[in-house]
């Protein structure tokens, strides 16, 4: 047995928040303690998140970091530019899990030019299974850290897709381009007109097209890391009428050389042998966001298109458990030296 640890969750009340307590609560080595968020403080859980049902009374204080002081765990799901100033006012020795953009990137130009504020930092980087050139992966970084940026969804999806092609050097490093299909839940939970459902329902629209997309420097920054080279990325998203989850479709240039169907698939197959969350599909099996729901795992599909030239791969998470709560909680086991896998799902619902 583990001592039990406390876990503060700050935007308690909206998705990510609601997702991140889901898992929190379910695992055997955490507590959840103080909730807060910011208009929605005062209220109960319950009014927010019914399905939480062992946390329906507890009352949402004010995300202040007294608040929040005197756990273990701080889990952040706030809004981009507001976890920097909250975590740096909160213990050195208090794990603070970032589920928003704020120290992910390691290139302070690059977050003024996305996000427009100053730069927080860059803490460790929370996507385990991010191959290297060399061969290793990012958890090797994670162990004992006191501070995680939580991956984007979006950009856990892509990465996962394309690295172990770029680590293997099979595909090249010049011509990525990735179209994904994504749920709302993902753009939040605050009221905003194009995420009604008289907007989305029957519909199917692209967002932030043309390379302006936030998430767009985090998955330069990773596939980099997998290529040892600079990459060039182009990325669309498209809102699609299912309210959680992504469908990754990425593709890239194959390699110079004669790199064959079978050389492809090796590359993922050793990349992902091991990963108890990122599972490489038999062949002739494509990924289904359904698949995935409610699970912290990662369905990944690839193929040549021998007539172009290029490979394909396909990924499917659920945004708000492996893209972004599920990776934290993750995270989590890793930093204190629990099992990796404690307390995390692996099957998704379906249908």
């Amino acid at each position: 047995m583990y001592m039990a640890k406390t876990v503060a969750v700050a935007g308690a009340s909206g998705y990510a928040g609601g997702e991140l307590l889901r898992l929190f609560a379910a695992h055997p080595e955490f507590t959840v303690g103080t909730v807060t968020a910011h208009t929605s403080a005062g209220t109960r859980l319950g009014e927010h998140h019914p399905h939480l049902t062992p946390l329906l009374d507890k009352m949402i204080e004010p995300t202040t970091a007294d608040a929040l002081a005197g756990h273990d765990v701080v889990a952040l799901a706030l809004p981009h530019g507001a976890s920097g100033e909250i975590a740096a006012q909160l213990p050195d020795g208090t794990l603070v899990l970032d589920c928003g953009a704020d120290h992910r990137l390691t290139d302070a130009e690059a977050w003024k030019q996305f996000y427009g504020t100053e730069f927080a930092g860059s803490w460790p980087y929370g996507l385990p299974e991010l191959v290297h050139a060399d061969g290793s992966k990012h958890r090797d970084r994670l162990s004992g850290v006191t501070r995680v940026a939580v991956p984007g969804c979006n950009v856990t999806a892509v990465t996962l897709a394309m690295a172990p092609g770029l680590a293997a050097g099979v595909i090249a490093p010049d011509d990525i381009v990735a179209v994904l299909a994504n749920g709302p839940s993902g753009a939040g939970k605050s009221l905003k007109p194009h995420l009604l459902a008289s907007e989305i329902l029957g519909a199917a629209s692209p967002y932030a097209v043309g390379g302006g997309h936030r998430h767009i420097p985090e998955i330069e920054q990773n596939l980099a890391l997998a290529a040892d080279v600079p990459i060039t990325l182009s990325f669309t998203p498209t809102l699609v009428p299912m309210s959680r989850g992504i469908l990754a479709t990425v593709t890239a240039k194959l390699a110079g050389g004669a790199a064959s169907s079978g050389d492809v698939r090796s590359a993922w197959e050793k990349a992902y042998a091991d990963e108890p969350f990122v599972h490489l599909l038999p062949e002739g099996l494509w990924p289904t966001t359904a698949g995935t729901l409610g699970a912290n795992t990662a369905h990944i599909q690839v193929t040549v298109d021998e007539r172009a030239g290029r490979v394909v791969a396909v990924a499917a998470i659920d945004n708000l458990t492996k893209g972004t709560a599920g990776a934290a909680v993750q995270c989590a086991n890793i930093a204190f030296g629990f099992p990796e896998t404690l307390g995390l799902p692996t099957m998704g619902v379906a249908p």
